[in-house]
């Protein structure tokens, strides 16, 4: 059976997690203003940001380092795996998502001025605006097809941007579905799960969307994550929940043993488990059933 384990952290509101190249895992606190690493089976320890940054999503980068937003702060962070922080200023953008390109930037969300971002490895910014007002867009990832991918959770839509800047706008089925965690599949499609309807979608690179509905409606689900056998996980925010959907829409879903822990971003780990941030106060090592 599906085994997990909580694993309590310092600081305050643990929200995005992902692995990094040194074999741990990085996180971002997004009520103390850290970022935090912990290697699989050893110590936490956290590196302080402005207390007020508002740290969100964070991903590894192109260059060895770890790259995060800073919502609050509007600004862009870089720290190494040493825990040397840079920091890039934005405009007041509320930058959300983060995710590497195909050509070796870094894209970002704005989601409080309607555009996508895209920030070099020395920090140069170039902004590209979206065609559609109040959308919202949140996270994004990179496509199978050289686009970067993104949620536009107010105009309930899936974006694309090139690396040309040319924006494309795909509706999804559902109103008001609230799209905001997406990834790319190992079926060349993208997935992306939506808050608000309770469902987990598939959108091909032509716009095709195909949309699954989970056994709670009410469950949010916040973030998707590829496994490592071609199935996706997911957090499910209001559920207290970890949910699984195989390529062909099989959908299994695990509770958390705390309740009321507030699951938001997933990733695999360095160790081959799954692991969740929970905004309660600790990082949930889920470890599938094979």
């Amino acid at each position: 059976m599906t085994r997990i384990e909580e694993h309590p952290v310092p600081g305050g509101g643990p929200y995005a997690v992902t692995a990094g190249p040194d074999g741990a895992l990085w996180y971002t606190l997004v009520h103390s203003g850290h970022i935090g690493r912990l290697v699989p089976g050893g110590k936490p320890e956290n590196h302080r940001l402005d207390p007020d940054s508002g740290p969100t999503i964070i991903t590894s980068g192109p260059d060895g380092a770890l790259w995060f937003t800073e919502y609050r702060a509007h600004r862009i962070g870089r720290i190494t795996t040493d825990g040397h922080v840079t920091e890039f200023p934005l405009s007041e953008c509320g930058p959300f998502g983060i995710a590497v390109g195909a050509d070796g930037a870094l894209w970002f969300t704005g989601t409080t001025t309607d555009r996508v971002g895209r920030i070099t490895t020395d920090g140069e910014v170039t902004e590209f605006p979206l065609p559609v007002a109040g959308a919202f867009p949140s996270a994004i990832t990179a496509g199978p097809d050289g686009g970067m991918w993104f949620t536009m959770n107010q105009a309930n839509a899936i974006g694309r941007v090139g690396t040309d800047g040319e924006v494309r706008v795909h509706p999804l089925p559902t109103p008001a579905a609230a799209p905001v965690g997406i990834t790319a599949g190992e079926d060349d499609a993208l997935w992306f799960v939506a808050i608000a309807a309770g469902l987990v979608g598939r959108i091909t690179t032509d716009g095709t969307v195909t949309e699954f509905p989970l056994p709670d409606r009410a469950g949010r689900p916040h973030a998707i994550t590829p496994g490592d056998d071609g199935t996706l996980w997911f957090t499910e925010w209001g559920g207290n929940r970890v949910g699984s959907i195989t390529a062909d829409g099989v959908i299994e879903t695990h509770d958390l043993p705390t309740p009321g822990a507030e699951p938001h971003g997933i990733t695999l780990g360095p160790d081959g488990a799954l692991w969740t941030a929970l905004e309660i106060g600790a990082l949930a090592r889920i470890a599938p059933k094979h």
